[in-house]
């Protein structure tokens, strides 16, 4: 079951200027500073910053889907006919990612709240 998108993820190359940037935008300062990692929370929205991304194959924001079943959830994707990009893996604190691409290349993140 889906509890809707509620996090976008921005892959960043300089984690202090984005940083800056979101929170002029937002008028908000970050919930989680490190250096692996920045998040907002705003409205419900989590907007997150990571300086791995690019790495890690990111090549824009990716909307992640809030589900009850990460790897439920991943593997109805793959039998729909998508491919997956990131398994199931921990973020830390028991937070649970994973994404696919569809068909039409977009690519849809999956997370599990720990």
């Amino acid at each position: 079951m889906t509890q809707g998108m509620r996090t976008v993820i921005y892959p960043v190359r300089d984690l202090e200027r984005a940083k800056e940037r979101f929170t002029a935008l937002l008028g908000v300062t970050p919930y989680m500073d490190t250096p692996h990692y920045v998040g907002f929370s705003i409205g419900g929205q989590d907007i997150g910053l990571d300086p791995n991304g690019h790495e890690h194959g990111m090549t824009g924001p990716v909307g992640y889907w809030h589900v009850d079943d990460v790897g439920s959830a991943l593997r109805a994707l793959v039998d729909a006919g998508s491919e997956e990009v990131h398994p199931v893996r921990d973020v830390g604190g028991g937070k649970l990612v994973a994404s696919v691409t569809d068909p039409d290349g977009n690519v849809l993140g999956l997370i599990q709240s720990g």
